[in-house]
C-alpha cells in the first residue's frame, strides 16, 4: 500500500505542477482560462488526493493503534510524522475553499469567477504554504519509497523547482486579487 500511496503522491504532484503554472498564468492574465483540459487535469487531481488521503487514514490509524499497543508513543519524536499529517489535513480543509471559490460560470462563452477579496486571498496564500510544508516534509521518503538511489543529488533540484512554482503560485494570486480590487 505504501509503494501505491508512493506513486499516487508522484502523479498527484506531477498533475499539481502543471494546475499550479497554467492556473498561475491564468490569474495572472497571462494565458485565457477555463479551458477543458484544465478543468479535467484539475478534477482527476482532486480524485487521487482524495484516495490519497483514504490512504494516509488508514497509515495514521495503523500508526494509533500500533503506539496503543505498544504503550508508548514518542511525541518528540513524532513531530515529523504529525506534522506531515496536520499539513495534509490544511491542505484537504484550503483545497475544499480552492474549489469553492475557483467555481467559475460560463457567461456567454467567457469564464467567469465569483469575488475575490482579501479572505479569498489569504485562504489561497495559506494553500500555498500548506502544500509547501507537506511536500517539502515528504519529499525525500517519497524518493526513498519510489526507489531513487541517489535522491540527496536530485533533491535539491526538485525542492528548488517546487519552491519556484510555489512562489509564482503564491505572485499568481496576489496578481489575481490587485486585478479583481483595483
Amino acid at each position: 500500500m505504501r509503494k501505491f500511496n508512493a506513486i499516487l503522491s508522484m502523479s498527484i504532484l506531477a498533475l499539481f505542477l502543471i494546475h499550479a503554472i497554467a492556473g498561475s498564468f491564468q490569474l495572472a492574465g497571462w494565458m485565457a482560462g477555463g479551458s477543458g483540459i484544465m478543468q479535467a487535469v484539475a478534477w482527476i487531481m482532486l480524485i487521487l488526493i482524495l484516495i490519497h488521503v483514504g490512504i494516509g487514514c488508514k497509515l495514521t490509524v495503523d500508526t494509533l493503534r500500533i503506539q496503543k499497543k505498544a504503550g508508548v508513543s514518542y511525541p518528540k519524536e513524532n513531530k515529523l510524522f504529525w506534522l506531515r499529517r496536520i499539513s495534509g489535513f490544511a491542505i484537504m480543509i484550503f483545497i475544499l475553499f480552492h474549489v469553492l471559490l475557483f467555481l467559475g460560470k460560463n457567461q456567454d462563452g467567457v469564464y467567469r469567477l465569483s469575488y475575490f477579496g482579501t479572505l479569498q486571498l489569504l485562504s489561497q496564500i495559506l494553500l500555498v504554504i500548506s502544500i509547501a510544508v507537506h511536500v517539502l516534509t515528504n519529499i525525500r521518503p517519497l524518493m526513498i519509497a519510489v526507489g531513487t538511489k541517489s535522491y540527496a543529488k536530485i533533491m535539491i533540484d526538485i525542492l528548488f523547482i517546487l519552491s519556484v512554482i510555489l512562489i509564482l503560485s503564491g505572485i499568481g494570486f496576489v496578481i489575481y486579487y490587485l486585478r479583481w480590487n483595483f
